[in-house]
């Protein structure tokens, strides 16, 4: 006989009883799953309880759940949205990019400037605020990634730059006349009840994902905010690929400009900072959300839903107006040390 097919024996020499299978202990995994899915679906949870709170809250009940309030919730989170997919490119790679409010300003300033005081068709002058974008984004990632400057710094001083420019084209005035109206129509029109400017949004959400998630090329983003020396062992193009992030994300800034001028219809000097810090706030957020840790487009846009939710609450049931900034710069630094930690757990670089 086998000593895997031995009976247990008694000291007194009768056979003992059959062994019986060790019992597995299966609570440490389910522990893991259920803090899994707490983790990946807090957000959303969190973003439909604080819908449910204003909605039958007595002071925001009557306006907020409507759909005029919906619509124009939507329309005027399009651009922070757009820009907060813009701020996740550099940040996968593990990089910052804090010009990208100054730059979608800057294309709101240029697209206006050249239809009123040049004249130019519609399609040149957004092709031009588009191009601006993917010139800073070009000369961001060239800074950065070929000469390794810091991109804290290098993007704070490229917006600061940009800053004193808008100030000087515009001369510190607004610029609304002379603009093509088919602009302010689809900024200001819907679809199936949907302001057009969502559908754009939506669009680049979409393709955006898709590059991130099924792409080698997106994968080896992740890869490089995770260890880019490992990235580099394995062949991916660890510069050409973090290079390419800051001109998509200076592109995508480009657009939100063009979108900014067709929701307003008017282009004001500002330095973007409205705009990028509620963008930044939604883009840690949703590294806490769907993939916790990874910065990613899905958790981005439920980021911006939440923090544009709030907002709203906020100023509906009567607020004062620093309410808002106080709220998105608490949600910025709770989002940075959520997603900080869970990075860390998963090992990716921070």
């Amino acid at each position: 006989m086998s000593t895997t097919d031995t009976v247990p024996v008694r000291t007194d020499g009768e056979p003992g009883p059959e062994p019986r299978p060790a019992a597995r202990d299966r609570s440490p995994a389910t522990s893991r799953r259920l803090r899994g899915l707490a983790e990946r679906h807090a957000l959303l949870l969190l973003l439909v309880a604080v819908a449910a709170f204003f909605s039958f809250y007595p002071p925001s009940a009557e306006r907020f759940a409507t759909s005029a309030n919906l619509n124009v919730l939507l329309g005027n989170q399009a651009t922070v949205a757009l820009l907060a997919l813009a701020v996740i490119l550099p940040l996968v790679c593990g990089y910052f990019d804090f010009s990208l409010g100054a730059v979608a300003v800057a294309s709101t300033v240029l697209t206006a400037g050249l239809m009123s005081f040049r004249d130019l068709p519609l399609g040149v002058a957004m092709a031009a605020g588009i191009g601006l974008g993917v010139a800073v984004g070009f000369v961001n990632g060239l800074l950065v990634t070929r000469l390794g400057l810091n991109s804290f710094v290098t993007t704070l001083g490229m917006a600061t730059l940009l800053g004193g420019l808008i100030q000087w084209y515009t001369g510190g005035q607004t610029i609304q006349a002379g603009l093509d109206p088919r602009l302010a129509r689809f900024g200001s029109a819907t679809l199936l009840g949907i302001p057009q400017v969502v559908y754009v949004v939506v669009v680049v959400a979409v393709l955006l994902w898709y590059l991130l998630t099924q792409t080698p090329f997106g994968r080896g983003l992740y890869a490089i905010g995770s260890n880019p020396r490992s990235a580099a062992l394995v062949g991916i193009r660890v510069q050409r690929s973090a290079w390419t992030t800051f001109v998509l994300a200076g592109a995508i800034a480009g657009v939100v400009g063009v979108l900014a001028l067709a929701r307003s219809g008017s282009a004001t000097a500002d330095t973007g900072t409205p705009m990028l810090f509620p963008a930044l706030a939604a883009a840690f957020l949703g590294a806490t959300a769907v993939r916790p840790g990874f910065f990613n487009v899905v958790g981005t846009i439920i980021g911006v839903l939440f923090v544009s939710v709030a907002v709203s609450g906020l100023t509906l049931s009567g607020a004062s107006a620093w309410a808002s900034p106080v709220f998105n710069g608490a949600s910025l630094l709770v989002a940075v040390g959520l997603s900080h930690y869970l990075g860390r757990s998963r090992g990716v670089r921070t």
